[in-house]
């Protein structure tokens, strides 16, 4: 069962933050960990100080073995360099019926 959550960053320099994740290459190690299915960030066409990253899971214990990472020390410190927000939305894939039905958390 996936583990989707969207988690939009706001703030003037949430691009910054964004590519500093890049070149640091902090996105990198987050894809290479074991359960990563998808980690990226897209911009919004409307508004220029919106990030959204998505972070694709296989299941929770993936996703609790990140959070417990040294990567979300690094991750903390530069969402307060460049002093950027989060609103976290989660989404479980329900598997059972003909068609995939998703909880939003």
């Amino acid at each position: 069962m996936t583990l989707t959550i969207n988690i939009l960053y706001k703030g003037k320099d949430s691009k910054k933050f964004a590519k500093e994740m890049t070149e640091k290459g902090i996105v990198d190690r987050i894809r290479a960990q074991k359960g990563n299915i998808k980690y990226e960030y897209y911009q919004s066409l409307e508004k220029d100080d919106e990030i959204l990253l998505l972070d694709i899971w296989e299941n929770q214990e993936a996703l609790d073995i990140h959070h417990q990472s040294p990567m979300m020390g690094e991750i903390m410190k530069l969402r307060e360099k460049y002093d950027v927000k989060m609103e976290v939305h989660k989404c479980q894939e329900i598997k059972g019926s003909n068609d995939d039905k998703y909880i939003r958390n």
